[in-house]
């Protein structure tokens, strides 16, 4: 029987790819919808990045009180945050209790890897295989699978050859792993690598800390919360719910209003004191109008910065190491700090400067760099993610004509405001790139895109429509502007992984929208408005 004449099985109204902050909520939406939704989960629970990430130290850099879901006053109100910054374990049972308190569970297949995605034009669907041989045939399929999901293999040559045990931070065993005694080596230093070091050291007998690229790390100034400062949160959340929605970065905080360059020394200094103290991981970016977007002003801060890492540090040697240089401040993630810099300090940790020492090759008892063979017993590996577009592609998705996406995308990503890419209809993503995302508080961006899809689809429904495509005038307009933006600041000026220059021949392009939160929601709500401009609708099909 031709597959195009009868569905494989029965169709669902929309499929859903990925099981945490994002994909839990655009089924609960969707189920309100009334729509027939299923979600695919390639781990054994919900949680997404919060399940995948479990190693030591885990915890995200978005206040508590403000990185969580805002749509529900219920939840808000009955929730209870245990620190300022939580760790991983909280934030799981967080996502737990919302996937069960809103009876969630029961439309999740877990452990099941969508694989392929084809885009049949005639009807109007689109047909998905899975890894468990499960196929699925579906009206609308929404791409929740996460910025940070898909681990960046390390690509050290001989990493099979190690006789000991070696981990990614983004793929930590679910059992409790100890070092004590240990020789342990840790590649890479960004947030993973700043937030597991200092923890590894505890228990380790030795630690050697291999860095390509100092990171800029501000102090998180981590504490428990009072039960005052909870109620506090929780009797004003109405009104900073109704702020973060309307904020530029989905966190509530004053915006500046003067150059770095033109106040004196003095009182510069002073305020990124204030900002230092603060230990919020914006602070110090949002204390003068122009740090981002001029060298000058920017250097003022990574001295500062630069300064503080020396008062830390005792070994001048190993300070400077740890101090970046090369690029400005800002335009890699900064970390929050919890002991990463005073850990240095410790006699049985050592770093190992991989610009004047680079990695040759792992060895069956360690790490060879240019210099030396580093024996050690255990290696973790920090090195990150294929960040924002890695896991889009990781599925083969094949749209109108027999294009895949990987050939679409092939030098860089191509949508319309971050959320469909133009002959890949009704496939929407959330948190994708050439949107806010990763510069944003994200679950503020999650519940801002999951609304607008949601939005989106009830008006096709409502309006006898079944296919909602991107123009591609409208796709090369949003991906210019998106560029465009970018270039007015000093990001491109850095090779991160906001770049996809942490992955070999990934294209450099800048993935992120810069503009501002308020300003895209700005954008999405007046396409919606003025009937979804930019896209095309169409349908039923023949």
């Amino acid at each position: 029987m031709n597959a195009t004449a009868q569905p494989a099985a029965p169709p669902v109204d929309a499929v859903v790819v990925g099981a945490g902050l994002s994909g839990l909520y655009q089924l609960h939406r969707l189920r309100e919808l009334g729509l027939r939704t299923r979600v695919f989960e390639a781990g054994s629970d919900v949680g997404g990045t919060w399940y995948w990430n479990r190693y030591p130290g885990a915890r995200c850099d978005i206040e508590s009180m403000s990185y969580s879901f805002s749509f529900s006053p219920e939840l808000d109100q009955e929730w209870v945050w245990s620190e300022k910054y939580a760790t991983q374990p909280e934030i799981l049972r967080y996502i737990h209790h919302v996937a069960d308190r809103f009876g969630l569970r029961g439309d999740i297949a877990l452990n099941t890897r969508v694989t392929r995605a084809v885009y049949d034009e005639e009807r109007h669907l689109w047909q998905l295989s899975t890894d468990t041989g499960e196929r699925v045939t579906t009206r609308f399929l929404v791409m929740a699978s996460g910025c940070s999901s898909t681990a960046k293999d390390p690509g050290v040559p001989g990493a099979e050859s190690f006789a000991g045990p070696a981990y990614h931070t983004a793929r930590w065993p679910q059992e409790d792993l100890d070092f004590t005694g240990r020789r342990v080596a840790v590649i890479g230093t960004g947030s993973s690598g700043v937030q597991i070091v200092p923890l590894i050291a505890e228990q380790a007998a030795g630690l050697t800390v291999f860095q390509r690229t100092p990171a800029y790390a501000l102090p998180a100034r981590n504490r428990p919360l009072t039960d005052a400062e909870v109620a506090g949160w929780k009797a004003g959340y109405p009104e900073f719910r109704a702020a973060q929605r309307r904020s530029k970065g989905g966190s509530v905080c004053a915006m500046p209003t003067r150059s770095a360059l033109e106040v004196g020394d003095e009182e510069r200094t002073a305020a990124y004191e204030a900002a230092w103290e603060e230990g919020l991981l914006s602070s110090i970016l949002r204390s003068y109008t122009d740090i981002l977007v001029n060298e000058e002003a920017n250097e003022t801060v990574a001295a500062f910065i630069r300064s503080k890492i020396a008062a830390v540090v005792t070994d001048p040697r190993t300070a400077e190491r740890l101090s970046p240089r090369g690029f400005p401040f800002g335009t890699k993630r900064p970390c929050l700090d919890t002991g990463y810099y005073a850990t240095f300090n410790k006699p049985h940790v050592t770093l190992v400067d991989l610009r004047e020492t680079p990695i040759e090759e792992i060895t069956p008892k360690g790490v060879r760099t240019a210099d030396r063979e580093h024996l050690v017993d255990a290696i973790v590996y920090a090195t990150g993610f294929d960040a924002i577009t890695g896991s889009l592609l990781a599925p083969d998705i094949v749209g109108k004509g027999g294009v895949t996406l990987r050939e679409k995308w092939a030098d860089g990503p191509l949508n319309h405001l971050g959320l469909v890419s133009a002959g890949f209809p009704n496939l929407f993503t959330v948190t994708g790139p050439l949107s806010p995302s990763v510069l944003t508080n994200m679950v503020v961006s999650i519940e801002q895109h999951v609304e607008w899809i949601t939005d989106c689809i009830a008006h096709l429904r409502s309006h006898g429509h079944t296919e909602i495509d991107a123009t591609p005038e409208a796709e090369e307009t949003w991906t210019a502007h998106v560029a465009e933006l970018a270039s007015r600041t000093l990001y491109p000026a850095a090779d991160s992984w906001y770049l996809g220059a942490n992955v070999p021949g990934k294209p450099r392009v800048f993935l992120a929208y810069v503009g501002g939160a308020d300003r895209y929601r700005e954008e999405c709500d007046a396409s919606a408005r003025d009937g979804y401009t930019g896209f095309t609708l169409s349908g039923p099909p023949a």
